[in-house]
C-alpha cells in the first residue's frame, strides 16, 4: 500500500476515533475520498436491507441509484459474490446500473460487522477507463475495514 493510502487511513482512523455510528462515519470518509481521490466523479456508501437491496447510503457526487437489488449491477454482484470487484469499463460489465452515464469504470468493496455479515458496500465510480489499480484495491479495502471496525452497524 502506498503513502497515499497509508495517509488515507490514518486521516480516517482519525475522524472516526470515538464515533460509532454509521451515517457520520460513511458520510465523514466519503467527504474524504471526494478530497483526497483524483478522477472520480462518485464516492460513497450503499447499505444492506433486510429486503435484500442496496440502500444509497452518505455519499459525494451527483444524485445516484436510490435501490439497487442484490445481484444487480457491480454494487449487488460484489454483495452477492462478496468480494471487491475492480471494473476497468463498466460499458463491459454485463447488468451494469449506469446512475451517472459519464462513469466508466468502479471499484465496489463490500463491508462486513463485527460478526462477518456483509451490511453494504463502499462505491467509487470515476469517468477515467481503468482508473482503478491492484494498488488502489489494496488500499481502499484497508479503508473499509476502518470502516468496518469503527462501526456499530445494528
Amino acid at each position: 500500500m502506498d503513502n497515499k493510502y497509508n495517509e488515507l487511513c490514518l486521516h480516517l482512523k482519525g475522524i472516526t476515533e470515538g464515533e460509532r455510528h454509521p451515517i457520520p462515519n460513511m458520510a465523514n470518509a466519503a467527504a474524504l475520498l471526494w478530497d483526497e481521490l483524483d478522477k472520480i466523479n462518485w464516492a460513497g456508501f450503499y447499505t444492506l436491507e433486510k429486503e435484500n437491496y442496496l440502500l444509497l447510503a452518505p455519499f459525494q457526487g451527483k444524485p445516484a441509484c436510490i435501490r439497487i437489488p442484490v445481484g444487480k449491477g457491480v454494487c449487488g454482484t460484489a454483495i452477492q459474490e462478496d468480494k471487491t470487484l475492480l471494473v476497468k469499463d463498466v460499458h463491459e460489465f454485463k447488468g451494469h446500473i449506469a446512475c451517472d452515464s459519464a462513469s466508466n469504470s468502479e471499484i465496489v468493496i463490500p463491508l462486513h460487522d463485527k460478526t462477518g455479515s456483509i451490511v453494504g458496500v463502499l462505491d467509487i465510480d470515476s469517468p477515467i477507463l481503468a482508473r482503478f489499480t491492484e494498488n488502489d484495491k489494496d488500499g481502499l479495502e484497508e479503508f473499509a475495514k476502518i470502516i468496518e471496525k469503527s462501526c456499530d452497524w445494528n
